[in-house]
């Protein structure tokens, strides 16, 4: 047993073996349960649900990496996909061309990388803690959303724009594509260069990383500056799969995200985990809410299960680090 558990670890990393838990254990009860969940309309409705808040996902986790926390994701999404909005409603809306949407695009991608910038240099230079930093610039988000549109909706693109959330390449939906190729820049970026070494070394203590010489200053705005900028791409699906924004949308994902960090075996303190699980973590949560709409569930009965779990993965992982301890 301890040689499988061994080569499980070398080969998949002793953090999968929690994810892939959960997704045999949700594929076994749904697959039992309804005969038409494990069928392809089913993984078919996951792939295109999946991308933003896979996306959003990936903007939190960076942050938690640090030790800190986004609390702003949702409303920065919804912020640059206004500003997106904006820029093709200004440029003849349904009839604006590619060349308004490059730019729409990269004044949002602009403006999730400017939240992030005001967050990290307000935590970096005041250390001011990142959960009260990024609530306010979440209120501040949802309240300038808010009076900008009048709580209203912003609809109307031109028809190019519906692909990007509705569209497939060889049978694969673009939005999941965009999302794999997310993944793949995160895990590249966490795992093989200097500012991941540094995100992780922050983690684990701050000031042993200051004193190791990591500007730590320039590594948390640099991470929260990437988390917006993440937030941003998130907002991008979102207009194009609902073909609307407002300030509200997916105000829900929140839970979901960190949800889906801490099932993916991030630690919460910072300093350790990897992309790969998470993103794993992110299919079991998407399985799960399937799974409970086939059987007739309503939206806030699947937000209260996936509540439930969040304490459940919190208690498991108490009771995980005191048998290790026992058995040491």
């Amino acid at each position: 047993m301890n040689a499988l558990a061994a080569r499980f670890n070398a080969i998949f990393g002793a953090d999968m073996a929690g994810p892939l838990a959960a997704l045999a254990v949700v594929l076994i009860v749904f697959g039992f349960a309804s005969p038409h969940f494990l069928t392809g309309a089913t993984f078919g409705s996951v792939a295109f649900q999946l991308p933003e808040l896979g996306v959003l996902t990936l903007a939190m986790l960076m942050p938690i990496l640090t030790g800190g926390l986004n609390l702003a994701i949702t409303f920065t999404a919804n912020i640059a996909g206004l500003t997106l909005a904006w820029t093709l409603q200004a440029n003849g809306g349904i009839d604006a061309g590619p060349g308004a949407f490059l730019l729409g695009s990269a004044l949002a991608l602009a403006v999730g990388a400017a939240s992030g910038l005001i967050m990290g240099l307000v935590i970096a230079f005041t250390r001011a803690h990142p959960i009260l930093v990024s609530l306010s610039m979440m209120i501040f988000l949802r309240g300038l959303g808010e009076f900008l549109t009048r709580g209203g909706d912003i609809s109307g693109f031109p028809t190019f724009v519906a692909p990007i959330g509705h569209g497939s390449i060889l049978g694969i939906p673009v939005p999941l594509l965009i999302l794999i190729a997310c993944v793949i820049a995160s895990h590249v970026l966490l795992s093989r260069s200097k500012l991941g070494f540094s995100t992780y070394m922050i983690g684990s203590n701050i000031e042993s990383a200051r004193y190791s010489g990591i500007n730590t200053r320039k590594v948390l705005v640099l991470v929260y500056m990437l988390s917006g900028v993440m937030a941003a791409v998130a907002g991008i699906i979102m207009l194009a799969r609902f073909n609307s924004v407002r300030v509200g949308h997916g105000e829900s994902y929140l839970l979901i995200t960190v949800l889906a960090c801490f099932l993916g075996g991030i630690n919460p303190f910072g300093g350790f985990g990897r992309v790969l699980p998470v993103f794993v973590a992110l299919v079991v949560l998407q399985l799960l809410s399937s799974g409970l709409n086939l059987l007739g569930a309503n939206q806030h009965l699947t937000t209260a299960v996936w509540g439930i779990l969040l304490i459940v993965v919190m208690v498991l992982r108490w009771f995980s680090a005191k048998f290790i301890r026992i058995v040491k």
